[in-house]
């Protein structure tokens, strides 16, 4: 059994914080949505009432939280979880922010004496619950060590991607790619459509053929071929189109500071904003072959 102090339970967190309550570790969760906590407490979960309460004695403190400003906020603040954790604590981060922002992080713990590592998820609510995410770590040969036990709980790939900053560089890169390919199977489908061509029909041909992608495969955006994808329950996400789109700004402003070049990158970029910029910002990111067929039509 490890104490781990768990704070950020949003969709994501809660159901990785359940799962380490059910595999016996002692979990005290903090956030500030009362009924957040109530809930991961009727899992067996510690209510925190502060982030010093949360954190006190705890050998692992797990965060997930929107953004990079609230990563530095909770863990470097005057009263944030470095002002108030045990020596040796492990600071793993779960949040998918900056990479900038993650290597931040990793040295301001570092100066305080604490080991940290930033490990991004990919997977949804779904794997969340189902303790099957994937993990992209980033961070020294030590901190994977100590946190693998932990993060093989709450998913079923567990990569170490390399230094400090490298899981948030796999996680955006890897969700650009994302994005893009969903635009493309969702153009694909309506072509289809439009040539008289039965969405199931094209599924079984192209999910065996050279456009087979995982867009396709696992989260068709067609109505019907795959029963578990959110196009089957009216594009309820799932993982929506806003948090597609802060993936995709970070990829984005990433590429500007490394110089590398992300054309189709940019073009989904300003696909997704304008789904959001027209109050589609709740509907699944598959949702995008529902506007799609809009403006088709």
């Amino acid at each position: 059994m490890t104490k781990i102090a768990f704070i950020g339970l949003g969709n994501m967190g809660s159901g990785m914080c359940v799962n380490l309550c059910k595999a016996g570790h002692e979990v005290r969760a903090f956030d500030l949505n009362a009924e957040a906590v109530k809930a991961a407490e009727g899992h067996g979960a510690v209510a925190a009432a502060t982030i010093a309460d949360a954190v006190k004695d705890s050998e692992i403190v797990v965060t997930m939280l929107p953004a990079g400003k609230h990563v530095l906020s909770v863990y470097f603040g005057d009263d944030g979880v470095a002002a108030h954790a045990a020596k040796g604590a492990l600071f793993l981060d779960c949040s998918t922010i900056a990479v900038e922002d993650a290597r931040e992080a990793a040295s301001k713990a570092d100066a305080a004496g604490f080991l940290m590592a930033d490990a991004p998820v990919s997977g949804g609510t779904a794997a969340a619950d189902a303790g099957t995410l994937t993990f992209m770590l980033g961070g020294p040969d030590e901190a994977y060590a100590k946190a693998k036990p932990i993060l093989d709980v709450m998913g079923k790939n567990i990569f170490h991607a390399g230094g400090s900053g490298n899981g948030q560089a796999a996680k955006i890169a890897n969700n650009m790619l994302l994005g893009i390919s969903m635009i493309g199977t969702c153009e694909a489908f309506n072509l289809a459509e439009k040539l008289g061509l039965d969405a199931q029909t094209f599924f079984d041909i192209s999910s065996t053929a050279s456009g087979q992608c995982w867009s396709m495969t696992s989260y068709c955006p067609a109505p019907g071929p795959v029963p578990t994808a959110p196009s089957n329950r009216d594009y309820q996400p799932g993982f929506a189109v806003a948090m597609m789109l802060k993936d995709l700004h970070l990829a984005a402003s990433a590429a500007r500071a490394a110089g590398a070049e992300v054309t189709l990158g940019e073009m989904a970029e300003k696909i997704y904003q304008d789904l959001d910029t027209r109050g589609h910002g709740g509907l699944d990111f598959s949702g995008v072959m529902k506007d799609l067929q809009q403006r088709l039509d």
